[in-house]
């Protein structure tokens, strides 16, 4: 049979191998895009689900110290001088998480993954004491695996991620479709993951 005489290709035939090539070019670049995504949150996973196992990262710090009166007394305090003033001489890092003046007394407190900083001042005296912990670094990394203290830059990064993964899931299961001999017991197979799970949550969780 010449080209000439051979049959056209179905439309219906032509999507359903456009959209393989496609799924499977999502698919695969997705994943390799995605690759640093799934092994950190996969690592922290179990390290958050064993914070106990890394419990003695923990180191606390102590300090003293003065600043002028003028920045701590009238109806606002400077905030910024306070604030720039306690980073630039203990080299506190982290957002300002909160900032209260009450009579008498100014508490300043840092907040960041695996970290933490509080400041009580003296307002009529500008005298401080100031207590900063740091919980290590798999501490920094549970945190950034629950977004905690760790700003709106990362929140981002998160919900990006979880766009990702979700695509990477949907693409993997169309692919599936187009492989007809590994169809149904892949179907089964994913049928069972999620029944486990369910049945873990119903037995298991309180």
């Amino acid at each position: 049979m010449t080209t000439a005489n051979r049959a056209p290709i179905p439309f219906s035939v032509k999507l359903r191998r456009r959209s393989a090539i496609v799924s499977r070019w999502l698919h695969l670049y997705l994943s390799m895009a995605s690759f640093a995504v799934v092994l950190f949150f996969a690592v922290t996973g179990l390290t958050l689900n064993h914070a106990d196992w890394f419990a003695g990262q923990v180191r606390e710090s102590r300090f003293s110290g003065s600043m002028p009166v003028e920045w701590l007394r009238g109806a606002e305090p400077n905030r910024l001088a306070i604030v720039e003033k306690l980073r630039t001489e203990h080299g506190i890092h982290g957002a300002v998480a909160d900032f209260r003046a009450d009579d008498g007394q100014i508490s300043v407190s840092f907040k960041g993954p695996g970290y933490a900083a509080d400041a009580f001042i003296d307002s009529d005296k500008g005298t401080y004491d100031l207590t900063e912990t740091r919980n290590g670094f798999v501490a920094v990394l549970n945190d950034l695996h629950k977004g905690r203290d760790a700003g709106p830059g990362w929140s981002v990064l998160i919900d990006a991620s979880a766009v990702l993964l979700t695509l990477v899931s949907l693409t993997g299961l169309l692919l599936l479709f187009f492989v007809y001999k590994r169809r149904t017991s892949g179907l089964i197979l994913a049928a069972a993951g999620a029944g486990i799970c369910w049945l873990v949550w119903l037995r298991f969780v309180p």
